[in-house]
């Protein structure tokens, strides 16, 4: 059995997206590439953005603090703090409009 503080994970990424170049900083909390579920804390400064990418598998995000906006084709949907973000199966970006920390769980298709 594991356990960790998300809480405490969130401040300490977020420290270290506010020390970083990139304003970004992540950590595999569960899962990995072996595995079919992976969950990933993403911390982004305000204004960081994750470029266009494909999506590896159903995906959702958990807003731990701060506001961010998924981008996806014309559509845009903004999550804040306690939300939780259906990643939508298409190319899709994220950027941070606060300093924020967010859960991205990921399920491997096939």
């Amino acid at each position: 059995m594991q356990k960790l503080s998300l809480d405490a994970l969130a401040r300490e990424h977020l420290e270290r997206a506010k020390a970083a170049s990139t304003g970004r900083s992540s950590e595999t909390v569960y899962g990995g590439h072996e595995h079919v579920l992976r969950q990933t804390l993403i911390a982004l400064t305000a204004g960081t953005t994750l470029g266009e990418h494909e999506n590896p598998g159903e995906a959702t995000l958990l807003v731990l603090r701060g506001r961010l906006r998924l981008h996806s084709g014309e559509n845009s949907w903004e999550g804040r703090t306690g939300d939780l973000l259906a990643v939508p199966p298409a190319r899709h970006s994220l950027e941070a409009l606060e300093d924020t920390a967010a859960v991205l769980t990921v399920a491997k298709l096939g």
